[in-house]
C-alpha cells in the first residue's frame, strides 16, 4: 500500500478550491501510483527478470521505487538531457540507467529491444491499462478525503498533462467529474487533438520548456480515446504563467512544484479556470532542480 498525499485546501475568490498534493509522494510525483500497481501485477515467477521502463525521470524514480521494494531488477531508458536530480534520485533507488538523445533516438525503440533481450517486462509511462489504472487511485483518494472533511465531491479536476496516463486514469475513477487537461504552450498536443479529434503530434520546433516531465512528443491512441469519450477539454499555459504558480505554490500552500507539476494551478490562477466547489487541482510533481528553482522563486 502507498501512502496518502494531502488534500489541501485555499481560498479562492470566496470558493474552496482543494489541491491534491502528488507532489508528496515517497518519490515526488504521482508515476508512483502507476509504477506500483503494475510492478505488484507482475507474476512472482517473473519478477527475477525485472522491469524496463523509458521516462524523464519521475515514472523512472516511481519504477526503481517500486522495483527496489519488491526485489526486482530495474533499468531506466532516459533522456541524456533529464534533470540530474531526476537522474541521480533513480541511480539512487538501485536502477540502471540507459541514456539516449532526445533529439534523434527512440526511448521505445531502445526500451522494447532491452526488455526483448533481457526477457523483461517493458513498463510504457503512460500507454498501459495497468498504469492507467494505477494513477486514477489519486481521484479515488481525493474524492474519499473531500467527503471526510465535508466538501462538494469532485465535479471539476484540472491536470497536468503529458501522454495522458493520469488525465485518463482520472477521468475513469471520477465518471461524474470535468476533466481539464493542462499541458505548456507549444506541448500542448493533447489539446490540439481533444479538439480535432484525432491525435495531433507536438511539432519538430516545439519551443523550449522547463517542464521535463510534460515532453511527450505524441499521446497514446488508449489515453486520447479515454479523455475524448470523456469529452476532456484542454489548455495551455506559459512558462512565465507556470513560474508564478510555482512561487503561489511555496507562498501559500508551503509546496515546492516542479513546472510540469505547477501548469494545471497555472490555469487557475491565470484565471483559464475558474474557481468553483467542487475543484480539484492536481500538483502532479516536486522534483525540483533546487539551483533553477531557487530563480524561480527570486524572481517573484
Amino acid at each position: 500500500m502507498l501512502p496518502r498525499t494531502p488534500l489541501l485546501t485555499h481560498d479562492m475568490d470566496g470558493t474552496t478550491v482543494a489541491f491534491k498534493a502528488e507532489c508528496l509522494q515517497p518519490i515526488g510525483a504521482f508515476k508512483l501510483r502507476g509504477a506500483w500497481h503494475r510492478l505488484t501485477a507482475i507474476d512472482p515467477k517473473e519478477r527475477e527478470r525485472g522491469v524496463v521502463a523509458f521516462s524523464s525521470g519521475n515514472h523512472a524514480q516511481g519504477v526503481a521505487w517500486a522495483a527496489k521494494r519488491l526485489g526486482m531488477p530495474a533499468v531506466i531508458v532516459m533522456p541524456s538531457d533529464a534533470p540530474k536530480v531526476k537522474r541521480d534520485a533513480t541511480l539512487a533507488l538501485g536502477a540502471e540507467v540507459v541514456s539516449y538523445d532526445r533529439a534523434t533516438e527512440s526511448r521505445e525503440k531502445i526500451a522494447a529491444h532491452l526488455a526483448h533481450a533481457r526477457g523483461a517486462v517493458l513498463v510504457p509511462s503512460f500507454d498501459d491499462p495497468w498504469i492507467i489504472e494505477g494513477q486514477g487511485t489519486a481521484g479515488i483518494e481525493a474524492m474519499s478525503q473531500l467527503v471526510e472533511r465535508g466538501l462538494p465531491d469532485p465535479v471539476h479536476v484540472v491536470t497536468p498533462c503529458g501522454g495522458g496516463g493520469l488525465g485518463a486514469g482520472l477521468a475513469l475513477a471520477l465518471p461524474d467529474a470535468r476533466i481539464t487537461l493542462v499541458e505548456p504552450e507549444g506541448w500542448d498536443d493533447m489539446r490540439r487533438s481533444l479538439e480535432a479529434g484525432w491525435i495531433e503530434s507536438v511539432p519538430d520546433d516545439a519551443p523550449p520548456t522547463a517542464c521535463d516531465a510534460l515532453m511527450t512528443k505524441r499521446v497514446s491512441e488508449r489515453t486520447f480515446n479515454v479523455l475524448a469519450k470523456r469529452d476532456a477539454h484542454g489548455l495551455a499555459v506559459s512558462e512565465s504563467d507556470i513560474r508564478m504558480a510555482q512561487r503561489w505554490a511555496a507562498a501559500k500552500l508551503r509546496l515546492v512544484v516542479e513546472p510540469g507539476g505547477a501548469v494545471a494551478l497555472a490555469a487557475l490562477l491565470t484565471g483559464k479556470v475558474a474557481p468553483e466547489p467542487g475543484l480539484v487541482v492536481i500538483l502532479s510533481g516536486g522534483n525540483v532542480d533546487i539551483d533553477q528553482y531557487a530563480k524561480v522563486l527570486a524572481d517573484g
